[in-house]
C-alpha cells in the first residue's frame, strides 16, 4: 500500500477533497462577509442566518410548491438578496456614519431573530433535502468514490466565486461599487446612485449566503443552528485572508478546508481548532492577514 508521511495514499487523498468541498463553502460564506466589509465596512454577523434563510427557503419551496433545486438555486439567492436590501434600505443605512460596533450588534441581533423564529416555527431537529436526480450517484476516482453532489459543488462554487471576484474587480458596476466606498461624495456627483450601489452590496453579500445554503442543503441537515455552527469559522476565514479582501477570502476558504482535512488525517484531535491556531498565527505575524490592504 502506498503511504505517503506515513498515512496511507488513498486516506491522504480522501481526506484533502473532503477538505475541499469544505473549503467550498467556506469560500462562497467569506466572499459574502468580505464584500459587505469591504465595500460597506460593516461586520456581517446575520451572515450565517442568512446561509440558514436560504437553505430553509429551499426546502420549504419543495415541500409546500415542489419548486425543484435548480428553480431554488437560481431564485432563493434573489429572494434573501432583496430580503437583505430592505434591510439595508430600511435600517442598516442608518448606522454607517456610527462606530462599527453598531453595526455589528445590530447584526447580531438580526441573526438571532432569524434564527429564533426559524427555531420557533420549525423546531431545533434537522431535515433532509433530497439532492435532484440528476446529480446523484458517484464517481470511482480509484482511491474512493465521489458523490456526484460534492463534485458539483467543488465545480459551481469556483465558478461562483471567479464571477464575483470578477463582478467587483473588473467591470464598470464593480469600478462604481468600490469608487462609492472610497469617495461617495465625488461618485454622487457624476449622476450616480451611490445609495442604490451600497443596497446592492448589501443584496449580493445576502445573496451569496443565500446560494451557500441552497448548495449544502442536500449534504447537512437543515436546521436552524446550521448558520451560527458556521459563522465563527467563516469569520476566522476573512481575517485570515485580510478584512475587504475578495480574493484573499476565496483563496483562503479553499486553502484552510484543505488544512482542516488534512488534519484530520495527521492530527485529528486538532482538527476543530486548526483553522483558529492558523489565524493566530497569521495576526501575529501578519495583522491585516494574508492579502490584507496594509499587510
Amino acid at each position: 500500500m502506498t503511504m505517503i508521511f506515513g498515512i496511507p495514499l488513498q486516506a491522504f487523498l480522501g481526506q484533502l477533497l473532503v477538505g475541499l468541498i469544505n473549503g467550498s463553502f467556506y469560500a462562497i460564506l467569506s466572499l459574502g462577509l468580505a464584500i459587505i466589509f469591504g465595500l460597506l465596512r460593516v461586520i456581517n454577523f446575520a451572515h450565517g442566518a442568512q446561509y440558514m434563510f436560504g437553505a430553509f427557503l429551499a426546502l420549504l419551496l419543495l415541500k409546500h410548491w415542489q419548486v425543484s433545486y435548480w428553480v431554488a438555486i437560481l431564485a432563493v439567492p434573489v429572494i434573501v438578496a432583496a430580503f437583505g436590501a430592505i434591510v439595508e434600505r430600511t435600517m442598516l443605512r442608518r448606522l454607517y456614519d456610527l462606530d462599527h460596533l453598531y453595526g455589528l450588534l445590530f447584526t447580531f441581533g438580526l441573526a438571532l431573530v432569524i434564527e429564533g423564529t426559524f427555531r420557533y416555527l420549525y423546531g431545533s431537529a434537522g431535515q433532509p433535502y433530497a439532492p435532484p436526480q440528476l446529480l446523484t450517484g458517484s464517481f470511482n476516482l480509484g482511491f474512493m468514490f465521489l458523490p456526484v453532489y460534492r463534485g458539483w459543488v467543488v465545480v459551481i462554487s469556483l465558478v461562483a466565486c471567479i464571477g464575483t471576484w470578477l463582478l467587483i474587480e473588473k467591470t464598470k458596476l464593480g469600478s462604481y461599487l468600490r469608487a462609492a466606498t472610497e469617495n461617495p461624495v465625488i461618485v454622487q456627483s457624476f449622476g450616480i446612485n451611490v445609495p442604490l450601489l451600497l443596497t446592492l452590496v448589501y443584496g449580493l453579500g445576502a445573496g451569496l449566503a443565500a446560494f451557500a445554503g441552497v448548495l449544502a442543503a442536500p449534504i447537512y441537515q437543515v436546521s436552524p443552528s446550521m448558520g451560527s455552527n458556521l459563522i465563527i469559522i467563516v469569520f476566522a476565514v476573512v481575517v485570515v485572508g485580510g478584512m475587504g479582501s475578495i480574493m484573499g477570502a476565496i483563496v483562503t476558504g479553499y486553502m484552510l478546508g484543505i488544512a482542516e482535512g488534512l488534519t484530520k488525517v495527521f492530527y485529528p484531535e486538532a482538527s476543530n481548532i486548526v483553522i483558529f491556531i492558523i489565524m493566530a498565527i497569521v495576526l501575529l505575524t501578519r495583522p491585516a492577514g494574508l492579502f490584507g490592504r496594509d499587510a
